[in-house]
């Protein structure tokens, strides 16, 4: 792993943050620690992390007490340990909390909802189940509300904590010294409205019930949330884990880790190159595109600078190491995707949002109530009752279903078109996304070298020209040959065996072909041979370079006789997808580290009006800065290393599945298919989703919020509050299942606008 603590302007340190709930306590321990003199704090609540920056006579010690001070966990940063077993932790506990909640709480609702099961002292069996549900499973709702109370804020597990010790208190208030504890009570299925004094109604279910439904939601939420590590640890898992070095003149295979800056090592064809070096002996191809993007392998020789991770895709080389550990570019890049991570923008919960303005109007109508019936000569228990009840019947279950439920039923939706959607944080995004960066290689095209056109002189037959040099460039490892060796044999079918096989390292290949002498590559190698381009090949050749392609000529039996032009083609559906792009209201941008030429021909094949070429992985992350600095709210679409820290700083990452790991942990949605249409689909089904959420939370709380009157004029009946919770749920679960009948290219007239 790369280092957590860098020198930049003082010091800067990544802390790990604990106990945060919502985007409210990021900024929260944000304020605390940017007060500290000379610090520059970041808190992301996604990542859980914090990236400070403070003078160099400050001591670390004293961010975390400030963290911790503020009612939240810091930890400074840690060498290399289980962090898998670190982040299962919470989960487990997790779990554990919502099986215990289960088996406890489906008897409870059982028992109030069903009055067949309503034995003798079956009040007291609730008590004893509920119990432990209020005060072990949730726990983490109570300790979150009393952080947040100690704060002056209110999120949702205000909420929660308030409606279920409300219930729970009123309820065992009603059992010790009321009625509601005497022998053979029960609760009759009736949802008449009446004035009562509350002491003979409990109200068990509903604190189990929500605590149960809640911890539900907060599991798979937590399930599916994106840990930003394993986008780092793919990255550096790239990289060669041993090497050939050269020690008195023979080989030595020793772990990459021990390498030293000047160390002599080998690297064979079809290998990595073990860390960043110049090469010292040798010559080859070598394949930089999981780097740098570009589709045409780079030519390298002596005194040429090469990359660690980067595939050796032709001779032996020679290469001494320059840079090593957290120098290299591959390391450097691991940074990036860190960096741009951290600052990615935190999209707070809407539950909470809501949360922030009901929790405040629900506690002033509570006291409100209590007032008022106090004042108009009411009794304290009548009192009491009604305030309680605007409480309890407050708390809605179905806030805990409605994000979970629709991204189950949409991430579901989604797995069967090809679409994973990390999380209920990335929806928000792909409402407000107005720009979509396109990746180019092996994303609107196939990333794989291929023949696109075979030029030949006259009297030359193209079948003929294809088996002599698809023969010859069999025999050789290059990309370009293979793709060659491919178009042959795909069109022909077996070829013939080539004698006498040479290769002329960084010029062509020649050898003998059904007793013909064949030569391939670069027009220099053909003219070593006298073998010059006639006028009408020399034009084609020039024609496909100057749109960026690859032209390797072939000449026999003494004469240049064929150019094929190479080149990474176009995927058949990128055409389709970008119009479909633009239907939806994106603008389609190409990012490209090839060439310029090649961008452009490719971005007219497709419809692309803006090009933005040449760019190195950093320039990458640049400019999708540079789109959101100027309004934007840019979606990256991509698929490889290359493409990692950018896809992690855009507003919304979305990576191939045919593409790297690394491009696929740092994104928020990954497209299974390799398909750029299933970037149409994907915008198209987590705006729906987020709509299908949006819905849910608003449904949630107006069940529960017309009930409200009910609670303040003291007739809320038990059964009424049952079947508000109950109605809201079973809204809640109906409306998510429309998810399922989500249609793939069919884009419906609201698509525009989500």
């Amino acid at each position: 792993m790369t280092s957590n603590v860098q020198s930049v302007a003082g010091q800067q340190i990544e802390l790990a943050i604990s106990g945060m709930t919502c985007a409210s306590c990021a900024n929260r321990i944000e304020r605390k620690l940017n007060k500290l003199d000379g610090v520059t704090a970041t808190v992301n609540y996604a990542t859980e992390k914090a990236k400070v920056t403070f003078p160099a006579e400050t001591d670390p010690a004293v961010l975390v007490q400030t963290v911790e001070a503020a009612g939240y966990g810091a930890t400074l940063p840690q060498p290399e340990k289980t962090e898998e077993a670190e982040e299962d932790d919470p989960l487990r506990s997790l779990r554990q909390r919502l099986i215990g909640a289960v088996v406890l709480s489906v008897p409870v609702i059982a028992m109030a909802m069903i009055p067949a099961l309503q034995f003798t002292y079956w009040q007291w069996i609730s008590l004893a189940l509920a119990g432990p549900v209020l005060v072990w499973a949730a726990w983490p709702f109570h300790r979150a509300a009393w952080q947040n109370l100690r704060h002056g804020a209110a999120t949702m597990d205000t909420l929660i904590s308030m409606g279920t010790l409300a219930a729970f208190a009123w309820s065992l208030y009603a059992l010790l010294w009321g009625s509601a504890g005497v022998p053979g009570m029960t609760h009759p299925f009736e949802l008449t409205i009446q004035r009562m004094s509350g002491d003979g109604n409990i109200y068990f279910e509903v604190a189990a019930g929500v605590t149960t439904f809640i911890l539900a939601g907060r599991y798979f939420e937590a399930r599916s949330k994106r840990r930003a590590g394993a986008a780092l640890r793919a990255l550096l898992e790239l990289g060669a884990k041993d090497v050939a070095v050269l020690r008195d003149g023979r080989e030595v295979r020793v772990p990459v880790d021990t390498l030293k800056v000047g160390d002599r090592f080998v690297v064979r064809p079809g290998e990595k190159i073990a860390t960043d070096g110049v090469i010292e002996e040798g010559s080859s191809a070598v394949d930089v595109s999981m780097l740098t993007g570009e589709s045409v392998p780079v030519e390298v020789g002596p005194g040429e600078k090469v990359v660690g991770a980067t595939v050796n895709a032709g001779g032996r080389l020679v290469v001494r190491a320059t840079r090593i550990g957290s120098d290299t570019q591959l390391a450097q890049m691991a940074k990036l995707v860190e960096d741009a991570q951290t600052r990615k923008a935190d999209v707070q919960r809407l539950a909470d949002r809501i949360s922030g303005v009901f929790v405040p109007i629900v506690i002033a109508l509570a006291v409100g109530t209590l007032a008022f019936w106090l004042g108009a000569g009411g009794s304290t228990a009548a009192a009491f009752t009604a305030a309680v009840a605007v409480l309890i019947i407050a708390c809605p279950c179905a806030l805990g279903l409605a994000t979970p439920t629709a991204l189950l039923v949409g991430t579901g939706r989604g797995a069967q078109l090809g679409i994973l959607i990390k999380g209920p944080e990335v929806l928000e995004s792909t409402r407000r996304v107005d720009t979509v960066v396109l990746d180019k290689t092996g994303t609107v095209t196939t990333g794989q070298m291929s023949v696109v056109d075979i030029h030949v002189a006259d009297g030359v037959q193209d079948e003929e020209a294809l088996r002599l040099a698809g023969a010859l460039e069999k025999a050789s490892e290059h990309p370009i040959a293979q793709a060659i060796a491919r178009a042959a044999a795909d069109k022909l079918g077996d070829l013939p065996d080539v004698s006498d096989f040479r290769n002329s390292e960084g010029l062509g290949v020649q050898g003998i072909v059904d007793g013909h002498a064949v030569v391939a590559g670069r027009t220099a190698l053909l003219e070593d041979w006298s073998q010059k381009l006639p006028p009408e090949l020399a034009s084609a050749k020039s024609a496909a370079e100057r749109a960026g392609r690859t032209a390797v000529a072939v000449g026999w039996d003494g004469a240049a006789k064929a150019v094929f032009v190479v080149a990474d083609t176009v995927k058949p559906t990128s055409a389709e997808a970008v119009a479909k792009l633009r239907a939806l209201g994106l603008k389609p941008v190409l990012l490209t580290g090839d060439n310029s030429a090649v961008a452009e021909a490719i971005a007219a094949e497709v419809g692309i009006d803006e090009v933005i070429a040449e760019v190195l992985p950093k320039d990458k992350v640049d400019v999708i800065s540079e789109l959101q600095s100027s309004g934007r709210v840019v979606a990256m679409v991509g698929d490889g290393v290359n493409d990692a820290a950018a896809l992690a700083q855009a507003d919304l990452g979305l990576a191939m599945g045919t593409g790297t790991d690394v491009a696929i942990e740092a994104s928020d949605l990954t497209l299974v298919r390799g398909d750029l249409l299933a970037a149409v689909d994907a915008i198209r089904l987590a705006r729906r989703t987020l709509g299908t959420i949006k819905g849910n939370l608003f449904w949630a709380f107006a069940y529960n919020v017309a009930a409200l009157p009910l609670a303040m004029a003291g007739l809320l009946n038990p059964m009424i509050a049952g079947a508000a919770m109950a109605f809201s749920s079973v809204f809640v679960v109906s409306n998510s299942l429309r998810l399922r009948g989500f249609q793939s290219g069919v884009l419906a007239a609201d698509t525009r606008k989500g």
